[in-house]
């Protein structure tokens, strides 16, 4: 323990040692990676009163921001390789999918700094009898005061940037929660705006379990928006717990793709393994069900279980590898047990359903059922149901039969489907020639349903923190 490295939270910008510690372990071998200063209510009330000081009387206009999320996309790619060999470590990505998630990073930070610069008011005027036509009437758009960013641990750069930067972008003080078994990173990610110029006050790291801090940060007043990414029940407790003031939640999904029997097979098969069991199955959008029509049902099942097969499963230091483990032994397990009643209940394995530790094999489920939690809950694991359909109607249906509601995607080659596709699909956003695993980050990302509300993407996150002011100059 004493050659690990210890680090510090960051209150208004400034470091802060704390006696209470919490140790990160490296995900794939489970040994002791850094120990962390713990939050407790002292340092919480701490680090909002820095930010609504900051707020009130530090300056921070758009260029301002504008250079600082420059500044910080820069240093985001000088320290790329530090930044993905600690997520390699602490979230057990592979190297490749870890870097990836730097370039995604760097291109939002540059995003979410031109957003500041277009962030503007309109001029309205009013209809009557020509009384008004001197009068000057505008909109300002001006910030909401301080965030509160809750983060998950399985993109704990990409997601914390999109909190972040668009809060900053719209000139807010931001106080980040990253999740307690991926700390390192967004405490480096803060010591690194601090570093690009972030102005005092504006920036905190406050470090710990959910249990602990979440009420804390709900309870305080100073706080004026919350940006939360996680379950439904812990989304349903933010948002009843901070009352009026605002907030945005993506809250997870079980996310389906249609694929139809006039699309390249080959290619489906592809797109459709990626995204099943890209970053082990931890994402939002992760392809948990797909519905297959029946002409080809036999033929992309075998498909994809060769393709399942040929994924490579280990540690994520390794260049071959192209999944690593999940985030702990117990969510691995917890999958396990979720195959195995699908199993007692009918459902046939195709491939995978195998663990050791935290590392869970690719696996394929067919004759799975709509009452299987395999089904109908969130997997958040590498494990896909492939289900058939004959009319694109039972198949719009079945996508439906969820109380998700987060990315959709379709395969098909034919335009008046697709369309109709767009229109009936309930979820936030559908991709056509795409499956469900697909999103770019100036998109406006967020769901229907139990999947919540308000979009990510800089353009839209901005909006949502920001005020307009109406000025009406009468004389």
């Amino acid at each position: 323990m004493k050659h690990m490295k210890k680090y510090p939270l960051i209150i208004g910008n400034e470091e802060v040692f704390t006696e209470d510690t919490h140790i990160v372990y490296n995900k794939y071998t489970g040994e002791p990676y850094a120990q962390i200063s713990l939050a407790g209510p002292e340092q919480v009330e701490a680090a909002a009163s820095a930010a609504y000081e900051a707020f009130r009387s530090v300056p921070f206009d758009a260029l301002a921001r504008y250079n600082v999320l420059m500044k910080a996309s820069q240093l985001l790619s000088e320290r790329a390789d530090d930044l993905a060999m600690t997520m390699v470590a602490e979230a057990g990505k592979t190297l490749q999918d870890a870097k990836n998630e730097v370039l995604w990073s760097v291109d939002l930070l540059t995003e979410s700094a031109e957003e500041a610069r277009r962030l503007h008011g309109t001029c309205f005027g009013f209809w009557g009898d020509g009384w008004m036509d001197s009068r000057t009437c505008y909109t300002r758009k001006e910030p909401i005061g301080p965030v509160a960013a809750i983060a998950p641990f399985n993109f704990p750069l990409n997601l914390v940037i999109h909190k972040i930067a668009p809060a900053l972008a719209a000139g807010n003080p931001v106080l980040l929660k990253p999740a307690e078994v991926t700390s390192v990173i967004g405490l480096k990610i803060c010591r690194l705006l601090m570093d690009a110029g972030a102005p005092k006050g504006y920036v905190s790291c406050l470090t710990g379990s959910g249990s602990a801090i979440g009420p804390l940060l709900t309870a305080n007043e100073k706080i004026a928006f919350y940006s939360f990414t996680g379950s439904v029940d812990v989304g349903k407790s933010i948002k009843s717990a901070i009352g009026l003031r605002q907030c945005a939640m993506e809250l997870g999904s079980n996310a389906a793709t249609i694929v139809c029997e006039d699309y390249d097979l080959a290619s489906a098969v592809a797109s459709c393994a990626d995204a099943a069991f890209c970053n082990a199955g931890q994402v939002c959008i992760h392809l948990q069900r797909i519905y297959v029509q029946r002409p080809i049902y036999e033929e992309f099942v075998a498909r994809l279980t060769e393709a399942a097969k040929a994924k490579v499963v280990g540690d994520p230091m390794a260049s071959a590898t192209d999944i690593g483990p999940m985030i702990a032994e117990k969510e691995a397990l917890r999958v396990e047990r979720w195959v195995a009643e699908a199993v007692a209940g009918g459902a046939e394995v195709h491939c995978g359903n195998r663990r050791e530790k935290a590392l869970f094999w690719p696996t394929v489920l067919t004759g799975t059922t709509r009452d299987m939690r395999v089904v109908q809950e969130e997997v958040f694991g590498p494990v896909v149901c492939v289900m058939p359909f004959d009319t694109m109607q039972e198949a719009y249906d079945m996508v439906n039969d969820s109380r998700y509601g987060l990315n959709t995607g379709i395969l098909t080659n034919n335009i008046a489907v697709a369309m109709e596709a767009t229109r009936v699909l309930q979820s936030g956003s559908v991709i056509v020639g795409g499956t469900c695993g697909f999103r770019i980050g100036n998109m406006p990302y967020g769901g229907v349903k139990d999947s919540g509300f308000g979009k990510e993407g800089p353009r839209y996150a901005i909006e949502k923190m920001s005020q307009t002011k109406a000025v009406v100059i009468l004389n």
